[in-house]
C-alpha cells in the first residue's frame, strides 16, 4: 500500500504532518529522539566554532597556507579516529564510542580556550575533535545512522532520517548565529580583544561536548547491535539461572570443558558477527564490492569538493573580501542554514515521489553551479544571491542519500561500510582545505570554488547515471514483498 492511498480520508492537518515526518518522529523509539538531540548540540558547537576557526588562527598570525595545513591534518586525524572507533563500534559498543567522541570533543574545545601555540592546537585538533569544515567530523555519523537504521522500522526511516538531518542544520545555524552575536558583543559591548572573545566560544564548545557525552550514556541497550544485544541477553539468562552468580557459585567453578569450549565458540562468533575481524566486510560480495566503490568514488569527488568550499572558508571569504563583521557573518550563515533546512522538508517530499536518487540529483545540481558563482560578483548582494540560492538546495540531498544508504546497505554489515565510506570522505575531504589555502595565499580564493562546483556537478551526473537502475530494482522488490504479504494476509482471512 503506497503512501498516498493510505492517506486518503484523513483530516488536512493529519496529512501534513504526515508530510512534514512529525507524526513518524512522535512515533519513533526514545534512543532515536536522544540520537537527533546529539546530533542537535554536536552541530551547534560546530557552527560555533567554525564562524571563527580560520579567523582565530589568522589573528594568531598564522598564514592563510597554514591554516590550510591546519585544516587538513585535522581531517586526517580524523580519518584514523572514526575508522578506528566505527570499525570496532558493535564490539566496543555504540553508547561507548559515541560518549569516547564526546570527551575527545570537550578535551580539544579546552585546549582551544587555553592556548595559542599553533602546534599546541593542532595536535588537539588531530587527536581530538574539532571540525574544521563546519560539517561531520569523528565517528558519530555512520554510529548514529546505523543505529536509526536499525531502531527505526523501514516505513518511518525516511522522515526520521530528513529529522536527523535537519537537527545537525539547525543546531549549526543557531551555533553560527549565536557565536557571531556573541563575539560582536564582547569586542563593541565589553571592549574584549578578538582573540579572547574566540576563546569563549571554545569553552562554550567544550560545554556542549559534555551535554553530548550525558545524551550518549543516557540510551537504552536498544540502541546496541543486534549481536551485542543477544549476547548481553544470554549473560543476564545465565546470572538468573544462577550460572553466572558470584554470590551463590564458588569463586573458581570446574565446568565442563566442552561447555567451556561452547561457550568460547558463541563468544567469538559474537566477534566475527560484530564486524571486529573483518576490516573490509563487503570484499567477499562481489555485487555490494562494486555498490561500495562506486559510492567511495562519487563521494570522495564530492567531499573533496566540500573541503574546497567549507563553511569556515566561505565565511572567511566574505569576511576578506566585504569586511563584514562576525556579527553580520552571523546572521548572513544563520539565515542561509534556515533555508537549508526549510528546503530538506520538500526533498523528502519530492523523494517519496519520484524517488532517492532523482531528488539527490535534480536538486544537488544547480546548488553546484551557484557555488562556481559566489567568487564571480564584485557586489555583496549579489554574492549573497548566489550564495542563498546555493544554500536552498544545497542540503536537499542529505535525507535522500541517508534513506539510500539505509536501504541499499546489507543491514549486518551496514556499520562498517558506512564507516569506511565516512573514511573515505574524510581523507579527500581533507586535501581540499590545503589546496583553498594555498590558492588564498596568492590572491585566488575564489577559483577553489570554482573548482568546488564543477566537481560537485560531475558529482551529481555521477549518481544518476550509477544508481537510479539499483533504487528501481529496489523498489520492484520491495513491490513484490509488499503483494507477497497481503497475498499471505488474504489467505490468513
Amino acid at each position: 500500500m503506497t503512501q498516498d492511498s493510505s492517506s486518503r480520508g484523513r483530516p488536512l492537518h493529519a496529512k501534513i504532518l504526515s508530510e512534514l515526518g512529525i507524526i513518524s518522529l512522535w512515533q519513533s523509539p526514545r534512543d532515536a529522539k536522544f540520537l537527533c538531540a546529539q546530533r542537535f548540540v554536536r552541530f551547534f558547537a560546530y557552527g560555533a566554532s567554525t564562524l571563527v576557526l580560520a579567523s582565530y588562527l589568522s589573528a594568531l598570525d598564522i598564514s592563510d597556507e597554514r591554516i590550510g595545513l591546519f585544516m587538513t591534518l585535522t581531517l586526517v586525524g580524523d580519518v584514523g579516529i572514526s575508522f578506528f572507533l566505527t570499525l570496532f563500534a558493535d564490539a566496543m559498543g555504540r553508547r561507548a564510542v559515541l560518549a569516547l567522541g564526546s570527551a575527545l570533543m570537550v578535551g580539544s574545545g579546552v585546549i582551544f580556550g587555553l592556548v595559542g601555540n599553533y602546534w599546541i592546537l593542532l595536535a588537539a585538533a588531530v587527536l581530538g575533535v574539532i571540525s574544521p569544515s563546519g560539517n561531520e567530523i569523528g565517528p558519530f555519523k555512520a554510529v548514529e545512522e546505523s543505529s536509526l537504521a536499525h531502531l527505526t522500522p523501514d516505513a518511518i526511516l525516511r522522515d526520521i532520517l530528513l529529522w536527523y538531518t535537519l537537527a545537525g542544520t539547525a543546531g549549526s545555524a543557531l551555533g553560527v548565529m549565536a557565536c557571531g552575536w556573541v563575539v560582536n558583543l564582547l569586542q563593541t559591548e565589553r571592549g574584549w580583544d578578538f582573540i579572547p572573545a574566540c576563546r569563549v566560544i571554545f569553552f562554550v564548545y567544550a560545554g556542549i561536548g559534555i551535554i553530548k557525552f550525558l545524551l550518549s550514556v543516557i540510551m537504552s541497550e536498544k540502541v546496541e547491535a543486534e549481536v551485542k544485544v543477544k549476547k548481553s541477553a544470554k549473560r543476564a539468562s545465565r546470572r538468573g539461572s544462577g550460572e553466572e552468580n558470584g554470590e551463590t557459585q564458588p569463586l573458581l567453578v570446574d565446568r565442563p570443558v566442552g561447555q567451556q569450549e561452547q561457550e568460547q565458540e558463541e563468544e567469538g562468533s559474537d566477534e566475527q558477527k560484530s564486524g571486529r575481524k573483518s576490516i573490509l566486510p563487503f570484499l567477499g560480495d562481489k555485487k555490494l564490492a562494486s555498490l561500495v566503490i562506486r559510492l567511495f568514488i562519487l563521494f570522495g569527488v564530492d567531499s573533496f569538493a566540500s573541503g574546497l568550499s567549507s563553511l569556515t572558508w566561505m565565511s572567511y571569504f566574505f569576511k576578506r573580501k566585504f569586511s563584514l563583521p562576525e556579527g553580520k557573518l552571523g546572521s548572513i550563515f544563520f539565515t542561509t542554514s534556515l533555508i537549508a533546512a526549510a528546503s530538506m522538508f520538500l526533498a523528502t517530499s519530492l523523494a517519496r515521489r519520484i524517488g532517492n536518487i532523482k531528488t539527490m540529483a535534480f536538486t544537488h545540481l544547480p546548488s553546484a553551479i551557484c557555488l562556481t558563482l559566489i567568487p564571480v560578483p564584485a557586489s555583496l548582494p549579489l554574492a549573497l544571491t548566489f550564495l542563498i540560492l546555493r544554500s536552498s538546495m544545497s542540503n536537499m540531498d542529505a535525507a535522500p542519500r541517508s534513506a539510500f544508504l539505509a536501504a541499499a546497505l546489507p543491514s549486518d554489515k551496514r556499520t562498517a561500510i558506512m564507516g569506511s565510506i565516512n573514511v573515505v570522505k574524510t581523507s579527500t575531504q581533507s586535501l581540499g582545505p590545503l589546496v583553498t589555502g594555498l590558492l588564498a595565499e596568492r590572491g585566488w580564493f575564489g577559483v577553489s570554488f570554482m573548482i568546488a562546483g564543477s566537481l560537485k556537478m560531475i558529482y551529481d551526473l555521477g549518481i544518476l547515471v550509477s544508481f537510479l537502475g539499483l533504487e528501481r530494482e529496489k523498489e520492484r522488490e520491495q513491490t513484490e514483498q509488499e503483494r507477497e504479504r497481503e497475498h499471505a494476509r488474504g489467505e490468513e482471512a
